[in-house]
């Protein structure tokens, strides 16, 4: 029986790594395409062009003669994102998911949480960038009924009950009244959010949206899901606190049932240590949807 010859592995042409070797190439660290990409459905699509632009309108199918897209409607906005490109909206579609920014998370009497106040201006800024575009201005915040504490989960009762005490629905001193309780000033938004929803709410621009667990969508029919639904919402600009707990429970629920995702940045924060925040900018940006921040939001309506 013959022996087998001996292969100098170093001599032979470069192959193909193994799939285990090859990255993952999400949304931002990807190439831009060679030629027009679509992505999707017949109903629901986006289309990716070799300029950096990603349509996300459902507007317009592919048309591989425009490499630079299809002209800007004047119902339509684009805004720069990480990654070197930039996304092309539906002001009619879009609305602005902003997440618990309540006085529970974010007023110096219940927490010190300096990375959240640092968010509000800038946000601010964004808010009123946006309104005058049309996008919907959604503010979701816990705010609990007397059957809804009812129904949460033990573990969730566990994580709100800090040295086995307290908890949703418990009175808190200083007059803040009880642990998220719709109507109670701890689950008001913060200050000046307070003021700048009451402004929209006038102008009936902005939406106050109730939620009983972390994420917003969790569960059936929620309010947050049923106002999307019926106003034809399709791309959602997330901000809030905490990043890496209920504003990504909203996001990756939002992710599941096929909305477009937008982490504004500099919108968002949290108590957690160094590198859960990063951890949530990565994992958006390169697989649930794109990352831009409130500078690039502002100038992108001042272009328009």
């Amino acid at each position: 029986m013959g022996v087998s010859p001996t292969v100098d592995i170093t001599t032979m042409p470069n192959l193909a790594p193994p799939i285990h070797d090859t990255p993952i190439l999400g949304m931002i660290s990807r190439p831009p395409v060679d030629e027009p990409k679509e992505y999707g459905s017949a109903s629901s699509f986006w289309v990716e062009y070799p300029s950096g632009l990603v349509d996300l309108t459902r507007s317009y199918h592919l048309r591989p003669s425009e490499a630079n897209g299809p002209p800007l409607a004047t119902s339509h906005l684009e805004i720069p994102v990480d990654g070197d490109r930039k996304i092309r909206v539906d002001k009619t579609k879009t609305a602005l998911v902003i997440v618990d920014m309540q006085n529970f998370f974010l007023h110096p009497e219940m927490r010190e949480h300096p990375t959240g106040l640092e968010c509000i201006q800038p946000l601010i800024g964004a808010v009123r960038a946006l309104r005058t575009q049309g996008v919907r201005i959604l503010w979701v915040n816990w705010g609990l009924t007397e059957h809804e504490l009812t129904t949460i989960p033990p573990s969730l009762i566990r994580g709100f009950m800090k040295n086995g005490r307290g908890g949703f629905g418990a009175e808190i001193p200083g007059g803040w009244g009880r642990l998220l309780m719709r109507g109670e000033p701890n689950a008001e938004l913060y200050g000046p959010l307070q003021d700048e929803y009451r402004e929209g709410k006038v102008d009936n621009t902005d939406v106050w949206i109730h939620k009983n667990r972390m994420s917003g969508i969790w569960g059936n029919q929620t309010e947050l899901d049923l106002y999307l639904e019926q106003n034809g919402i399709t791309t959602l600009l997330f901000a809030g606190v905490n990043a890496d707990q209920c504003v990504l429970g909203t996001v990756v629920d939002a992710y599941y049932r096929g909305y477009d995702i937008v982490l504004v940045q500099d919108a968002v924060a949290t108590t957690s240590p160094t590198g859960a925040l990063e951890n949530v900018v990565y994992n958006i940006g390169n697989s649930y949807g794109f990352v831009t921040d409130t500078r690039r939001i502002v100038q992108a309506v001042m272009d328009a």
